[in-house]
Formats: C-alpha cells, structure tokens, sequence
C-alpha cells in the first residue's frame, strides 16, 4: 500500500492505497464494481489488476491494468503470478474460480513473503470443497445434513431419481438427474470420477458467507435460487431464514474460512430438512448480489487488507429483495476504424506539460518569498519525489510560510505552452466536424488558469473542470463528468472517443460507457509508469496521432 501525499500535484492530499490481483477473472464484472463502490466508500484509492491468458475477458474492460499469464495448469504458473504480484505491489490476490484455488492454498506462504495476501482458506479445506466425498462427511461433522454420497454405481441402491456429477466438478458442468438405473449405468461411463447422491427435490439456496481472515464471521446471507443457468444464477430472492444462519455457523467453526465462502442446500419440500451439497471457497458468481442487499463484503475485505478489525454484522439485510442479473457487453480489443463524432481530452501532460505547470508554480513561490535560486532548489526536491514547497520551506525554516506559499502556487498565473501539433490537430477535427472537449480533474481555480493561458476557450466546444461539478468525489474514474458531456452533444457513446494520459484514472469510466480510448504515452509525464497492456485502449505517442485513428471514417467530405 502506498500514501500518496503531493499537494503540489493537484490531487487529493491524503488517500490510501491498495493493488488487488484478480485471477481468472473472467466475467466476474459484478464482483469488480462492488469492490470499486466499496473504495469509494471509503475514500480509498484502489488499483484492479486482472489476469487473463487470451487478455479477451470482458471483466479486463473494468481493470485499471492488465496481466497476460500462462495457463493454470501451466509449471511456470505460480511463478509468474509471483513475478507481477512483486512487481506491482500487489496487495491483495483473490482467486474467482475453483481450478487454482488449491495450488494458489499450497503457495500462500510464497506469496506473503512478497508482500501479498491471498484471499484462499488452508489446503485441507480446499481438499474438502474439490472432492464431494470430503464434502458430504465434513458437512455431517460439523452437525448438518448431507445426501449420502456413492462412488459405484453398481452398490447405488438408494432412492430413484438420483443424482450424478463429477466429484470434483463445479458450474454443474456433467451433472445430470438420473432416473432408473439405466440411465444411471449409463451416464456412469459418460462422467469420469464421479459421484451419486439420492434427487433431493425442493427449492436450492446458496448463502454466500464472509469471515475475516481468522475465519470470524462477519456477514452470512442465504437466497433463494430461483433462477440458473449452467450453475449461475440468474434470478435470486435474499431469503434471511434463521435455521440457515445457525447452520452456517456450525459450518464457519469447522471450515475457519479466510475470507468467503459460498455454500448450496436444498430444503426437502416434503420434511423441510436442509441437505447441504456444496463448498466453494471463493467469491460465487452471485456473491455481488448479497452485497446489495447489505452484505457489504468488499468493504469489509478493503479494510482487513488495512489491518482494521471487522465485527459480525448484526444489522438488516434487505430480506425478500429479489435481483435479477442481465448479459452486457464490452469492447476488449477496438477495431481499426472508428466513426467519431466527439472527441473528449484530458488535460494536464495530455495537451501541455505538467512539469512546465510545476516550474511555473515554483517560479511564483519565488517572486512571493523574494529569493533568487528558490525555483531550483523546489526543482531538485520535486524531482526527488519529495513535497517541495514543504522541504524547502523546512530547509529554511520557515514552515508557518507553508499555506501561504501553496495558495500563491495554486493560483498563480501560469507559464505553460500546448504540445507541438495540438492546435493543428484540434483544428482538424474540427474541420471534419468533430465536436471536441475536455475533462479535467483538479482544484477550479488552478484548471481555469490553466485554460485560460492555454487559449482553450477558443479551440474547444465544451470544458468540464470535475471538482466544479460538487468536489473531489466527481473526479476521474467517476463517470458523471462523461455522462454530462455525452447529454450536452447528443452522440452515442459509442462515436465518441477519450483521450487521456494516466492509466490509473483516465480510461476507467469511458470504457464502461462504452466510449472508445485512446492512450498518449506521454513518457516524460507525471504519471508515466512505463509501457502497459489496458484492454479496450489504443496507444499513441503523442496527439497529433490520434488524427489518423479518430478521422479514417470521419471525414464527410
């Protein structure tokens, strides 16, 4: 975790940081935006990394960054997850699926040595979630019901219909009702390593379940599966039953999950018994459901991470809630023609220096405190890394100077210039009849400035300063600032294109909207942290570039 703590940058003084690795991530949009609301919540500055071997999940759209890495099953597999989480810092790796979940158990110890936790429970538990046998004996120590488990179908001679699946399967993938013992010698030579257990008929519930890191709980959420396909819900009712709260819990005590779980039962609808058949220990596809409803399980992960205790809730779920999940899209990789009708720019280091803005400043610091060199020597600490107006002030002992040297900073007139060829490129989309504009986060007096001694209000059609539309909060990934242009134009989302210069904030929200981006790698910016493979981002290596990528199919003659 980092402080991030520069006020001479414009940004938020004080915020937290936190890296999180997602793996196999798939398709798990839903659990990424809660842990992106959680953030907010928080006031928390959050970093998803994902990674994905083909770099074509659609989840890779709603990460900041994303990692290429071989397959699961691949040797070099650990080593490689170990590799990115060192050198990105990452904080926190959360698995989404169950084929990594016992390496990722075994390795957990390799992975705190580089500074990472694992969000994975001891490997003997995991042993118990991927073998249904271990499954249906743990559940029976732990004081609750299981269907009795066979492995031949030749000594099945329990109750028709019955149920067959691979013993270590998951997403109900070779799963199959059987209905005489036809059938059942059948599927037996279909589904290897298998499994049967007697068709209990009743409606299914999951309950998604999540512990600290001592395996505590802190929220337990039964819902009614009302509606499946291919093991994922579709359609859910929270569904706050006591005797399944109290029954998870003898499951937490025995299981000492690090994190979540997520357990399946039938009730019996003709003893209205609860027969417990499945462990994962991992986040369920329709985990994000129980945190709309309250189970505010991301939120409570982002503080564990910050080493804050977490007590069990004791307040309302939304009992009886129903929600329904829907199929959307992403673009992952842009196509090579684009039909643009609006162009949205960010500011600072993507049309003019911010360094330039920063001597600029400095310069003012020194005219007010009356000093030949001051510039310089802020130059040298600002270089550094480190909060110049304050080193220097402290070199000098004149620390109570502070405030007023940062307002004089911060409101200065600047002396800052466009790059080479922005004008011209502005006035060529303009000319193809391109509507242009820009979003820019940073305090309002500072970016009026800016604009004002850039000549903007003559190049471009529409400027939104964020902190101007009600603080902080409304900066970049914040999607409202887009949304208000896109209202003011009139253009789908789709004909209009970012472009921006800092990965860790600029394309978060224009992709989500569905909105094209386009990446200046500006490598003398304040933000450069070398070469990156985002998702869904074309890469340019300065503005004059993006003409030949916004205009193939714009000009209309």
């Amino acid at each position: 975790m980092e402080i991030i703590n520069n006020p001479d940058l414009n940004g938020i003084e004080s915020m937290r940081e936190i890296n999180i690795l997602f793996t196999g991530v798939g398709r798990r949009i839903e659990l990424l935006k809660a842990f992106r609301q959680a953030a907010l919540c928080l006031g928390m500055n959050l970093k998803i990394y994902g990674a994905d071997m083909a770099g074509t999940a659609p989840a890779l759209a709603y990460c900041d960054y994303t990692r290429k890495i071989c397959g699961m099953k691949d040797a070099n597999y650990i080593n490689e997850l170990l590799r990115i989480c060192k050198q990105d810092r990452i904080d926190l790796l959360i698995p989404t699926i169950d084929t990594d979940l016992l390496v990722l158990s075994h390795n957990s110890d390799r992975f705190a040595e580089v500074g990472t936790k694992v969000l994975i429970s001891k490997p003997d538990k995991i042993l118990i979630c991927r073998d249904k046998n271990n499954t249906g004996v743990f559940f029976e120590s732990c004081g609750v019901k299981a269907p009795k488990t066979y492995n031949d179908y030749k000594k099945y001679n329990d109750r028709y219909p019955c149920f067959i699946k691979p013993k270590d399967g998951s997403s109900s993938i070779n799963a199959f009702k059987v209905e005489d013992e036809q059938e059942l010698e059948v599927y037996a030579n279909q589904v290897d390593d298998y499994i049967i257990q007697p068709f209990i008929s009743g409606r299914e519930y999951t309950i998604d379940i999540f512990c600290d890191f001592d395996g505590n709980p802190i929220y337990i959420t039964p819902r009614e599966r009302i509606q499946v396909r291919a093991g994922e819900v579709l359609k859910t009712r929270i569904y706050m039953d006591e005797t399944m709260i109290e029954e998870s819990k003898k499951i937490i005590a025995g299981f000492k999950p690090c994190g979540p779980i997520t357990v399946q039962l039938i009730r019996d609808e003709v003893t209205g018994e609860n027969y417990y058949i499945e462990i994962n220990p991992r986040f369920g596809g329709g985990a994000p459901l129980s945190m709309n409803a309250g189970a505010r399980s991301a939120e409570a992960l982002l503080k564990l991470v910050l080493g804050n205790q977490v007590d069990e809730y004791t307040g309302v779920m939304e009992d009886g809630a129903v929600y329904s999940r829907f199929d959307d899209s992403v673009c992952i990789s842009p196509g090579d023609k684009y039909d643009i009708k609006g162009v949205v720019f960010d500011l600072d280091d993507t049309l003019y220096s911010e360094k330039e803005y920063v001597r600029s400043g400095y310069c003012a610091v020194e005219n007010y405190i009356g000093v030949s060199g001051v510039t310089d020597k802020m130059w040298c600490y600002f270089e550094a890394g480190k909060p110049a107006i304050d080193s220097y002030l402290s070199e000098i002992g004149c620390s109570d100077e502070k405030e007023a040297c940062l307002r004089v900073y911060r409101e200065h007139k600047p002396d800052i210039h466009l790059y080479d060829g922005v004008i011209d490129t502005l006035q060529a989309l303009k000319d193809a009849g391109i509507k242009i504009g820009i979003i820019t986060d940073g305090r309002v007096d500072g970016q009026k400035n800016k604009i004002e001694a850039l000549g903007f209000s003559k190049l471009v059609d529409d400027i939104i300063i964020t902190d101007e539309l009600g603080g902080v909060q409304f900066r970049k990934p914040n999607d409202i600032s887009f949304r208000i242009m896109q209202n003011r134009w009139r253009i789908p989302f789709e004909s209009m294109v970012y472009v921006g210069d800092n990965l860790n904030k600029d394309f978060q929200a224009p992709k989500q909207l569905g909105m094209k981006a386009i990446w200046v790698k500006n490598t003398d910016g304040l933000y450069y942290q070398g070469d990156e493979y985002v998702a869904g981002v074309k890469v340019v290596n300065d503005v004059t570039e993006i003409l030949s990528v916004c205009m193939q199919s714009s000009l209309r003659g």
